[in-house]
């Protein structure tokens, strides 16, 4: 078990790293930079199921336009005029949903 997590953590470092030299980190070696950093606190087959069931999470879906529409349509509830116009420019070009 010992090697294990000795191992764990060598691949760890390793990545963080080669993460170093490179520019960007592509999306698997986020999600093990940030699967394990959430997972500090655990020891044993606790961190090995964590791990496992993180790193095999699949990523949130976009939401489409239509989505967004509803959902910054409802943020701008009492909004007039250019206050609400500017509030749904911002809201809808934004990366994420609120």
């Amino acid at each position: 078990m010992n090697k294990l997590i000795a191992a764990s953590i060598a691949m760890f470092f390793a990545v963080s790293a080669h993460a170093a030299e490179a520019p960007a980190k592509n999306s698997q070696q986020s999600k093990m930079a940030t699967c394990n950093a959430d997972a500090k606190d655990m020891k044993g087959d606790e961190r090995k199921a964590f791990m496992k069931e993180c790193l095999s999470a699949k990523p949130a879906k976009a939401p489409t336009q239509q989505e967004k529409m509803k959902t910054c349509n409802a943020d701008a509830a009492g909004k007039k005029g250019d206050e609400r116009k500017a509030f749904m420019k911002e809201c809808l070009s934004a990366k994420k949903a609120a």
